[in-house]
C-alpha cells in the first residue's frame, strides 16, 4: 500500500456513473473529473516551526470533496488513487 509522507492523504476515487435520464451512459471524455473520494492513508502531519506535528483533519475511512486538478494521480491494481496535500481536501461528507 501508499504511505503518503508529512501532510499528503492517499484518496481512493469515486467515480460516479453518470446515464442520462434516456439511459445513455456518458463516456469517460465527456465527463467533469471526479473530487470525491475515501481516504484510505493519512501522512503524520506537516512538521510546525517549533518542531511539533500538525494533526491532521481527516482519517482513515473519511468520504471527502477535494480540489479538481488537485494532486497526482496513480494507478494500482487497476484502481485509481490520488495523492494530495491536506489543503486541498474541502470537505468531510457525511
Amino acid at each position: 500500500m501508499i504511505k503518503p509522507l508529512a501532510d499528503r492523504v492517499v484518496i481512493k476515487v469515486i467515480d460516479d456513473v453518470q446515464q442520462t435520464s434516456g439511459g445513455i451512459f456518458i463516456p469517460d471524455s465527456a465527463k467533469e473529473k471526479p473530487q470525491k473520494g475515501e481516504v484510505v492513508a493519512v501522512g503524520s502531519g506537516k512538521t510546525l516551526d517549533n518542531g511539533e506535528k500538525e494533526p491532521m483533519e481527516v482519517k482513515v475511512g473519511d468520504i471527502v470533496l477535494f480540489a479538481k486538478y488537485a494532486g497526482t494521480d496513480v494507478k494500482i491494481d487497476d484502481v485509481e488513487y490520488k495523492i494530495i496535500s491536506i489543503k486541498d481536501a474541502l470537505a468531510i461528507l457525511g
